[in-house]
């Protein structure tokens, strides 16, 4: 990126980044405070969190007009080692998970990503959306009718005012609605300060209050390690939806390092690991802000509003958190996804379930992620082992047998050429033809010469002919380049 393109990002349109950018805070607001509590930590760390995040990423990330924030696929990570460990230890991984995602960058394997596959994409964000909505139960059980009531109200505006006007995002509207309820008929339910005390300042600098030994660090890592990758997993698919959306490019490397020193700053000042946040995204983009102005702006005008407004955040219901996360767990979930399941190959749908399942069992986001990465990889190699054929000729005046090897030659179709030469034949000379197959790695070429070997036992003379360059390189590199012919 040039200097050039880096101020332009800066200071294009700065008036519908600025006003995008105040939209994208009230949007932002109400989805922090809900994210918050499903990680089980006061809200002023997820909001202290997307301060920092914003501002930080709106310098260093690689995608301008991108929002990110304390996002609930983090927070479904965190939960837990909040839950046992509390919120200090959280701070460490925060610290922790910055540093993998820099050296993620640095190491430039955000390419990793291209091998996330869409079925893999749509099992991740449908678990999140299950898991999301799991999170909300406990909100619902053992509380008066007057919560159920203020929920269905909550529902009820989050849906239907958009049909009237989206000048206004309708959870800011909800959140109006139903503390002003509140406020006018006290009732028994709870509010946010129930949950922890709200922001009155600016975010301090300090340090995780945790012993610094390697037991604690054995208990973070895992939890750490996880929070960068499903931080990056939703970060760079949300670069990617704006990449689509605006028909430009962004710097997926950048945006890798961005958010791993933005996770340190938030670390640093008593906030939770955050990443893109793709529904706030989609509104900053809508609203008109594509620049890094809009993003800066989010956070900035979040800290205002949190110094000012802090006594009426502290009161709103829980009841309008849990409505909004209901809509966030449905419009997350791909409902496009279950008609899919009869219309696609098995074996993408089988992928597809899998991710939700593991995502579902553990509570690991990454885990999931990995494990439909796995099974991808697996049924795609299935797939391209089938495409190997092997056919033969064989000449009676040179007492010759060839053997035509068509396809992909790697670790999983080797044993395919191995299963069709007949080594009991009687042709004194045995060719192999590669020139319509590729050979891809050691394994293949090692099958190769395990075939040759054999034969020559057996008294054939055998040669290899037609071999591309790659897989001259392979049999020298194991010493039997003597086959080629």
């Amino acid at each position: 990126m040039t200097v050039k393109t880096y101020i332009h990002e800066w200071t294009d349109q700065p008036v519908r980044n600025v006003l995008a950018g105040m939209v994208g805070t009230f949007a932002l607001i109400p989805e922090v405070i809900a994210f918050s509590y499903v990680a089980g930590v006061a809200p002023s760390v997820g909001l202290f969190a997307s301060f920092v995040i914003s501002i930080a990423i709106a310098i260093t990330g690689g995608r301008p007009g991108m929002i990110s924030g304390a996002a609930g696929s983090v927070a479904l990570v965190a939960a837990e080692l909040v839950h046992s460990h509390g919120l200090q230890y959280l701070l460490l991984a925060t610290l922790l998970a910055g540093a993998f995602q820099i050296i993620f960058g640095l190491l430039r394997l955000q390419s990793m990503m291209r091998f996330v596959s869409r079925e893999v994409e749509t099992g991740f964000v449908n678990a999140l959306g299950i898991l999301i909505f799991s999170a909300q139960v406990p909100q619902m059980l053992h509380v008066t009718w007057h919560t159920y009531a203020l929920i269905a109200l909550g529902l009820a505006i989050v849906y239907l005012l958009p049909r009237i006007t989206t000048a206004v995002p309708s959870p800011l509207i909800c959140i109006l609605v139903l503390t002003g309820i509140t406020f006018a008929v006290p009732m028994p339910v709870h509010v946010v300060s129930d949950l922890g005390e709200l922001p009155s300042g600016l975010p301090h600098l300090t340090l995780p209050n945790v012993p610094f030994s390697a037991e604690t660090f054995k208990i973070v890592l895992p939890y750490a390690f996880a929070m960068a990758m499903v931080g990056l997993l939703e970060s760079l698919m949300t670069a990617t939806v704006v990449d689509e959306l605006t028909d430009t490019h962004s710097n997926k490397r950048m945006e890798c390092t961005g958010l791993g020193f933005s996770n340190i700053m938030v670390g640093l000042f008593g906030g939770m690991a955050g990443c893109g946040m793709i529904g706030q995204t989609v509104g900053n983009l809508r609203y008109g802000g594509r620049g890094r102005l809009s993003t800066f702006t989010a956070g900035a005008f979040l800290l205002l509003l949190l110094v000012v407004l802090h006594r009426f955040v502290a009161q709103v219901p829980v009841a309008a958190l849990v409505a909004i996360m209901i809509m966030v767990s449905v419009s997350t979930f791909s409902w496009s996804s279950l008609q899919d399941l009869v219309k696609h190959p098995r074996l993408s749908s089988t992928v597809m379930l899998a991710t939700v399942l593991v995502v579902v069992l553990t509570h690991d986001l990454a885990a999931g992620v990995a494990c439909g990465v796995l099974l991808n990889g697996l049924f795609f190699s299935f797939q391209v082992m089938k495409l190997v054929q092997v056919s033969s000729t064989f000449s009676e005046s040179h007492n010759t047998r060839t053997y035509y090897v068509h396809g992909q030659m790697f670790f999983a179709s080797a044993s395919v050429l191995a299963d069709a030469v007949d080594f009991q034949d009687t042709a004194s000379t045995i060719i192999i033809d590669l020139k319509d197959a590729h050979i891809w790695d050691i394994s293949a070429a090692d099958a190769l010469e395990k075939i040759a070997s054999r034969l020559k036992t057996r008294g054939k003379t055998v040669s290899i002919i037609h071999a591309d360059q790659r897989a001259e390189k392979l049999l020298a590199s194991l010493g039997h380049d003597t086959l080629l012919a």
